[in-house]
């Protein structure tokens, strides 16, 4: 049997695109070709303009396909006519193949092919491919595209009937790849995880404007690595020329804060814009607070007038607006409601500061792009004199491994007091349940692990545990 996976790139509920690359990843020369799923979208299961358009798609591809016989998904193509295969057998060339898009064990089959899309999260492929074994032939097929906060990476891969890899498709490489069972047994080609971290960030941005119509974007520079990482990772994405950045100076920024952020320019070409917000904090202290406190109050207040501009210059330009929060910020709230947290897109949601840190690390692995002075700096919101991150939050290298440790691994409170100071414990777990109505009001975010806030990870505002 003669089969391929075609593992192609799918966007969101456009079947004009989709159809045609299907037909552009088709090839006679196969008995079978297997393609992803299309992800049909629940939530717009009662709009009759969508359903017409997925019957309008599945009936063009049987007409394209009169006598060819292709998979996609669990949807068989076969002499023109449509078949759901879900848990589902067919016979090809005498061979009895069996279609789910879950994995089952014991299944009577010559050939398994399990098509369901499978959204990246760091650290889990390997796992997931070992822990397949198989007493048949195999294949998992994989699209590539961006689902709001899930990228499906492809990674699609075929075992032997002695469970022996045989074939691993790149990740986010759109192909026909043919499919050799008698072929030698292979491994994996993973990449490392700081490399698939930023391409699949980049290839998130891409998607996202090309998706939603942007053809630039814009960010605030504060000096700090979280922005820094992010203009990186825009530029990579839509090129230096597309990317607009602003430096939003305040009378606590420093002048290392300043230069930095225009050393980062320079390295990485991108357009920058100067607009100091003391003008207007003046303005609105003397004009609509009448007095000075330096409180909380005037911290946020600088950072709402910085998301001001940026959704100002968003709007008049027609640009997207980046976020820059990472998720140890995001999962204790430290960041301003319509400040700081404005934005149509965040690439690093997703990241910890600590993962932030390792992919800028990464990043200048050949030579400085993100200047170094960004990455040995303390960080700090600079709102007030002299302010750090750890005057409001536990130290990074030990509040990250309570995020993961709780959020990502489900951890118990007593396994985490366990490991860790009771009462930075206490303190961590009773951020991230306050800061839970911050994060419902968040811009949209990349997921890259198997439990994230911007995802799968909701938890109540109204709780009296902590």
């Amino acid at each position: 049997m003669n089969i391929a996976i075609a593992q192609i790139k799918y966007k969101s509920a456009d079947f004009v695109f989709n159809y045609e690359n299907i037909i552009k990843f088709f090839d006679d020369k196969y008995d079978l070709i297997v393609y992803p799923a299309i992800d049909e979208i629940s939530s717009m299961s009662f709009d009759s303009k969508y359903k017409q358009a997925t019957d309008n798609f599945y009936e063009k591809l049987c007409q394209n396909f009169k006598n060819n016989i292709v998979l996609i998904g669990t949807k068989l193509i076969k002499s023109g006519k449509l078949y759901d295969l879900t848990n589902g057998y067919f016979d090809l060339n005498g061979e009895k193949i069996f279609v789910s898009d879950e994995y089952k064990d014991n299944i009577d089959c010559d050939l398994y092919i399990l098509s369901k899309n499978r959204y990246y999260a760091m650290d889990t492929y390997e796992n997931f491919v070992e822990n397949i074994v198989v007493k048949n032939k195999f294949v998992y097929v994989n699209s590539i595209m961006l689902r709001d906060e899930n990228v499906y990476c492809g990674q699609s891969f075929a075992k032997n009937s002695d469970n022996n890899l045989v074939y691993n498709a790149p990740l986010l490489q759109e192909g026909l790849f043919a499919v050799d069972f008698s072929s030698c047994e292979q491994k994996l080609k993973l990449m490392e995880k700081e490399e698939e971290i930023f391409n699949l960030t980049t290839f998130a941005l891409r998607e996202y404007c090309e998706n939603v119509g942007f053809k630039k974007v814009i960010l605030g520079l504060s000096g700090g690595i979280d922005s820094a990482l992010t203009a990186v990772l825009a530029k990579e994405a839509i090129g230096a020329e597309n990317v607009y950045s602003i430096m939003l100076p305040s009378k606590y920024s420093s002048e290392g804060s300043i230069k930095d952020s225009e050393k980062l320019v320079n390295n990485i070409g991108i357009n920058v814009l100067t607009v100091p917000i003391l003008p207007l904090f003046d303005s609105f202290m003397e004009n609509v607070a009448k007095e000075y406190k330096m409180d909380l109050a005037e911290e946020n207040l600088q950072s709402r007038l910085r998301g001001l501009i940026l959704m100002f210059y968003s709007n008049r330009e027609n640009y997207l607006l980046l976020s820059t929060g990472n998720k140890s910020e995001i999962a204790c709230g430290y960041g301003t409601l319509y400040g700081d947290m404005c934005g149509g897109l965040n690439l690093i949601a997703d990241l910890t500061k600590t993962n932030v840190y390792k992919l800028s690390n990464w990043i200048n692995k050949n030579g400085e792009i993100i200047p170094q002075e960004i990455i040995d700096k303390a960080p700090s919101a600079e709102l007030r004199p002299n302010q750090k991150d750890n005057d409001s939050l536990p130290e990074y290298d030990v509040l990250d491994k309570i995020i993961v440790g709780y959020v990502e691994n489900g951890l118990s409170y007593d396994e985490l007091i366990f490991k860790y100071d009771k009462n930075i414990v206490d303190k961590t777990l009773k951020l991230i349940y306050r800061a839970q109505f911050k994060r419902n009001q968040a811009c949209l975010g990349i997921r890259l692990t198997e439990n994230a806030f911007c995802s799968n990870i909701k938890l109540p505002v109204l709780q009296g545990i902590y």
